[in-house]
Order: structure tokens, then sequence, then C-alpha cells
């Protein structure tokens, strides 16, 4: 890595689905600290956190605060302004975009992704197109400038609420992919959305033992998932199968490489 990165993680306390889920605990810890304190061994990383300013994510930006990050308020539906107003004030270089409805974010695998940014000299670095590891360790990676022009330009409400469409579309960029082992494992869904998934991390990490699992490798993760079919079938009817069946579409080009052990 060149460059210092500035991890931007998205949160909120609105959700229709699971409201204030990252502040449900998992393994005497709120789901929000799983995801920033795994960010935080991101090799070089800055973790700012990018909160709604709506008034039922004050909760969020307190917690995230009194455990000593970075806090930005933005607003609640435009995500794509918060996240540039977050780089802005806080004078981001590179951005590293990561939602904080992912407990198990893998620092390992964003250290790859960073890697193959700088190694391919690219505009934008992702690692999910096509999806190819479990759902729930996506990371994207992208100068502060094209993240700006993105927020001056993009129009779409679906750009302006998931950031980086505008720019996973723009055929000119040069754009990289680091990619997973795809099969049973693109299926392992990790991302809290549902009360299901909350049960899942609950049950995944007492098996494991939350010491271990704080920072368990996604390999170790998996490993677990695979041989308890009990843990994995907790969620796996939420598995999303739009997001599978992107991996059978053209993309762009792809660094192959194996699960980190």
């Amino acid at each position: 890595m060149t460059a210092p990165v500035h991890v931007i993680v998205q949160a909120r306390g609105g959700s229709n689905r699971l409201p204030a889920k990252v502040l449900e605990d998992i393994g005497g810890k709120p789901a929000l600290l799983w995801c920033l304190d795994r960010c935080q061994h991101i090799e070089g990383a800055y973790v700012v956190v990018a909160v709604s300013e709506a008034p039922d994510s004050d909760a969020v930006a307190d917690l995230a605060w009194q455990a000593g990050y970075k806090v930005v308020r933005g607003s609640d539906h435009d995500v794509l302004s918060r996240t540039a107003k977050a780089a802005r004030d806080t004078g981001a270089e590179f951005v590293m975009r990561v939602t904080s409805d992912c407990p198990l974010i893998d620092p390992r695998i964003c250290n790859h992704v960073i890697e193959t940014f700088f190694r391919h000299k690219a505009d934008y670095a992702c690692n999910n197109m096509p999806p190819s590891w479990p759902h729930g360790l996506d990371c994207e990676l992208m100068p502060a400038s094209l993240l700006h022009q993105a927020d001056a330009v993009a129009q779409e409400g679906y750009e302006r609420e998931h950031v980086t469409p505008w720019i996973r579309r723009h055929a000119d960029l040069n754009r990289v992919n680091f990619t997973g082992p795809g099969g049973m494992l693109a299926r392992l869904r990790w991302t809290l959305d549902y009360g299901d998934d909350l049960r899942f991390f609950r049950a995944l990490v007492e098996a494991m033992g939350p010491a271990r699992a704080e920072y368990a490798r996604a390999a170790e993760l998996a490993s677990l998932c695979l041989r308890r079919p009990d843990i994995l079938g907790i969620n796996a009817h939420k598995v999303d199968l739009d997001r599978l069946a992107q991996a059978l579409r053209p993309t762009f080009a792809t660094r192959p490489c194996k699960l980190a052990a």
C-alpha cells in the first residue's frame, strides 16, 4: 500500500426490518463495534463512521464516539452525500467503503483489495463484482476525488442511496475485483438485516467463543459454518439469490484468489 486509507463505515439507527440493528448485542458487544474494531485492523486504516443525522441514529453516533472513533453525520437517505461529506471533513485521499451491517468484515481481505487497487493503478477496486465471498465481507476502494465526482453528478435515487453504482457502471474507469472462491462459500450470509441474521451471528459467536471469534479469519468462520449446518440453517432462507445471480453476468477484470487462510 502506498497511501493511508480512510475506511468509511456507513451506519444508521433506522431499519425497517430490524430497527437499531447495529446496536444489538453479539457475544457481549454491539454489532457496530464488531465491524468497527475489525476495520481498525485494516493496514494503515483511519476509521470514520458516517452516521445518519436523523434523531433515531443518535445512539449509533454516541456508541461510535464513545468507543473512540471519528464520527461524521450527514443525510439519512442520500448516503452518497453522507459518505462524500465524511471523506471531505476528514481530508481523505483514498476511501474504503464498508457498511456497518457486516460484523465479520475481514481486514485481511480488505488488505488484499487495497493491494489490488494500488498494484493495478486502478480507479476503483472491490471484492463483489461478481459476488464470490460470503455476503458480509464486501468492501470497495476508490480515490476520494472519484467519490466527490460521483456525488456531484449522480442523479438516480439508487445511485444516491447505494453510493457507488455510478462508479461501478462507469466503463471508462479502470476497475478491478479481488475475486473469492465462489461456490458454496458465496452462499454464506454474514450480513445483519433480519432477526434470523442476528440469531445466526449469536449462535456462531457462541459456538466459536467470543474471544476467538472477535478477530477470526473468514476461512476459520466459514469452516465452522460448514461444519455446523444447524447454525448455517438459521438464516439460510434469507440468502440473496439476486446477488448470487450476478456471478453469472459479465463483469470487469478480476484477480482470482483462494479464501485467505
